[in-house]
This record gives structure tokens, sequence and C-alpha cells, in this order.
């Protein structure tokens, strides 16, 4: 979860930072930045959430997640500049809610 959040953190600064200061891209808004992050965030969470499934054996969390894997998936299929940030942005947060789903079924056993 709380690799979702950094991420997010970091689709929305780096679009905040690049609307304001256009001529300034640098590092943060070269695509291999995007792609390898992403990549990187999408195999942690997909091993995140199957281990909760073995955990507390409740498949939602996971389906939720999956979804938000394959919008994050969806975006990478995406040219940058676009509507790549709003589909990163939103498979982040589903994925997310993916991994609070799996917390309180942990937590409270559904």
């Amino acid at each position: 979860m709380g690799l979702s959040g950094l991420c997010l953190v970091h689709c929305v600064a780096t679009a905040v930072l690049l609307g304001l200061l256009a001529s300034a891209g640098g590092l943060l808004g070269q695509p291999i930045i995007h792609e390898v992050g992403l990549t990187l965030a999408m195999i942690i969470g997909a091993v995140a959430l199957g281990r909760g499934v073995r955990e507390h054996g409740f498949v939602l969390p996971a389906a939720v997640g999956a979804l938000g894997l394959g919008v994050m998936g969806a975006a990478l299929s995406l040219p940058e500049g676009g509507h790549e940030p709003i589909y990163t942005v939103a498979g982040v947060m589903i994925l997310a809610l993916g991994h609070r789903l799996n917390v309180l079924a942990t937590e409270d056993g559904f």
C-alpha cells in the first residue's frame, strides 16, 4: 500500500511540476522512469495480493487489486502525455483499495 501511495504522489507531483514548470521535465518526466517504476509496482502489487489470498483465503481484495493492475497495465500501452497519467493514477488508487481490503480481511477476517 505504501508503494502505491508513493507512486500516486510521484504521478501527481510530476504532473503538477511539469504543469507549473513546463520547461523542466528532467529525470522524473522521462518515459523509462514511468515504464520501469510502473512495471515494478505491478509485480510487487501482484505478489502482495497473492500473498493476501493465501493468508486469509478471500479473493475479493485480489480481484479489486487485479482490476487496478489491469488499469495500470493499460496505462503502459498509452502514449506519454495524453490520458496515460489519468489511467495510471486511477489504477494505483484501485490497487491501493485492493491492498486496503487485504489488510481489512487479515485483521477482521471479513
